[in-house]
């Protein structure tokens, strides 16, 4: 897993395109690959949308990042040879390859790199992780040599800027990347087939592109866990990643099938519109909270694959403290809660679920549950889509049941305008202190306070850390095994 010791010392489509049907690999080794995904990316710049399916397409495959990183979540060098950091972990200076060029022949350098940063972090960017670039200064040296001054202390910088919002992009066609996306990976779009398929080529300027086992990848949409299965089984798909869990039983067995079960470091919580009356009385979200069991939700969201939380923090991850024991189930609790607020029952609430099977399974489980305490869930499914323009952008809902993968995002929570609405002047004051807490254990104790404050303030209903199952052809090779981040580097495939 992934620390900050390894990180600072890791110097160095056409429409009709169909996957070969399994029983064709006999004839010899197969140069193609299709994949399958539950959602669709609502474009191609993972800078300017918050959707971690434009990473799942794009990520080390159109774009690349100054940094890589592992299925181990270890950190290595990629755009930038090799790195130092300095005592007080704020300066950090980056030899970059030579000789590299982005797809449209334009030069790879340092001045890509400081538009690339800059652009992240200005008035007008989109980029989710904008603060972490506002508080950058990228100075160029010479055409290889970047040097970036943190304003404060991120241990974990190496890491974060191996993340799909850190992708070093070519500034004549950046505002174009959504469609026509430009980067110096291995592969290039050839076709996105809206709604059904996206298909990349192997790019033949690459820098290792001899070294390239797959030349065409087709990427097909399948939201519904019925059709995944099928999909699977006819050999229509080569493999796919985060499949729902129930569908496991039907390929663990199978001996055309591998069946792969990754760790993650992603959230699925119960977001809970701070903003709104009376859910921002905190008396109603503790309520909500001790009206979920935790394991039952498990059980139906994601058939048991998944481990308890009681904060926006997963077990395995620098600082973790166990808070499950703050807002436990305790559905008579719940009532007295909802009394003392004043409550009048029943209280209705919109709960929004997005297509993924885990969202919309889960939602009935937690809306029963709510029941019982006197909580109406009216559970409104949307598409993706829907839910990032209206749930996460325009910020219109009550509940929503949603898994939040990134490794890093505890900031959030100090962020004014974040769909959540929760403000807490004492987290903000903690977060300023994790940033600038130089010492492992003051940063490990701090990020515990942080976890048992959230937790205190119910600011969701924290449900588990999912494990993700990977259904893939026994002949694949080259699969991530755990997800620190959600890729798919389609440069490590290859068939045996």
């Amino acid at each position: 897993m992934f620390t900050r010791r390894t990180a600072l010392a890791s110097g160095a489509l056409a429409t009709a395109v169909l996957a070969t049907p399994l029983h064709a690999l006999a004839q010899g080794k197969k140069d193609s690959v299709t994949l399958a995904l539950t959602l669709e990316p609502p474009g191609l710049d993972p800078t300017a949308g918050a959707a971690s399916s434009i990473a799942e397409v794009t990520l080390y495959n159109i774009y690349e990042t100054l940094t890589k990183i592992n299925p181990d979540g270890s950190v290595s060098p990629l755009l930038a040879e090799s790195w130092e950091v300095s005592p007080d972990l704020k300066t950090y200076t980056f030899r970059l390859r030579k000789g590299l060029s982005f797809h449209n022949g334009e030069p790879f350098n340092a001045a890509a790199v400081k538009f690339s940063f800059d652009r992240a972090g200005g008035d007008k960017s989109t980029n989710k992780d904008k603060r972490l670039f506002a508080s950058l200064t990228t100075q160029v040296v010479d055409d290889y040599t970047v040097v970036l001054l943190n304003k404060d202390i991120e241990p974990d910088l190496l890491f974060l800027l191996g993340q799909a919002t850190a992708i070093i992009v070519e500034p004549k066609s950046a505002d174009t990347n959504a469609a026509k996306p430009v980067g110096t990976g291995p592969y290039q779009l050839t076709a996105w087939s809206r709604g059904a398929s996206i298909t990349l080529t192997a790019w033949p300027q690459w820098r290792q592109a001899a070294a390239i086992k797959i030349r065409r990848a087709s990427f097909r949409f399948i939201p519904d866990s019925a059709a995944q299965v099928a999909a699977l089984l006819a050999g229509d798909v080569d493999a796919f990643a985060r499949v729902t869990p129930r569908s496991m039983a039907q390929f663990k067995d199978n001996p055309r099938f591998q069946v792969v079960v990754s760790g993650s470091r992603a959230k699925t919580i119960l977001a809970i519109n701070n903003a709104r009356k009376p859910l921002d009385d905190v008396r109603v979200r503790r309520a909500i909270a001790a009206a979920i069991d935790r394991k039952a939700v498990i059980q139906g969201a994601a058939d048991g694959l998944g481990v308890p939380i009681g904060s926006h923090y997963v077990p395995g991850a620098f600082g973790y403290v166990d808070t499950t024991g703050i807002n436990p189930y305790d559905p008579e609790k719940a009532k007295r809660l909802l009394a003392e607020a004043g409550v009048k029952l029943p209280l209705t609430l919109t709960m929004t679920l997005p297509p993924a099977p885990y969202a919309r399974q889960g939602g009935e489980v937690i809306a029963a549950q709510l029941a019982k305490v006197g909580i109406v869930s009216k559970l409104q499914n949307v598409e993706w889509a829907q839910w990032l323009s209206g749930t996460y952008g325009a910020k219109n809902y009550d509940l929503t049941l949603i898994s939040h993968v990134e490794p890093f995002d505890l900031g959030n929570f100090a962020k004014p305008d974040y769909y959540w609405g929760y403000r807490s002047p004492q987290f903000d004051q903690l977060y300023e202190k994790i940033k600038h807490a130089a010492r492992p254990a003051d940063r490990a104790r701090l990020l515990g306070e942080a976890q048992r404050l959230l937790a205190e303030d119910a600011a969701h209903g924290f449900l588990y850390q999912p494990q993700w199952v990977t259904v893939a052809h026994k002949n694949l090779r080259g699969l991530w095994k755990d997800m620190p981040i959600f890729v798919n580097d389609l440069s490590a495939l290859s068939w045996s």
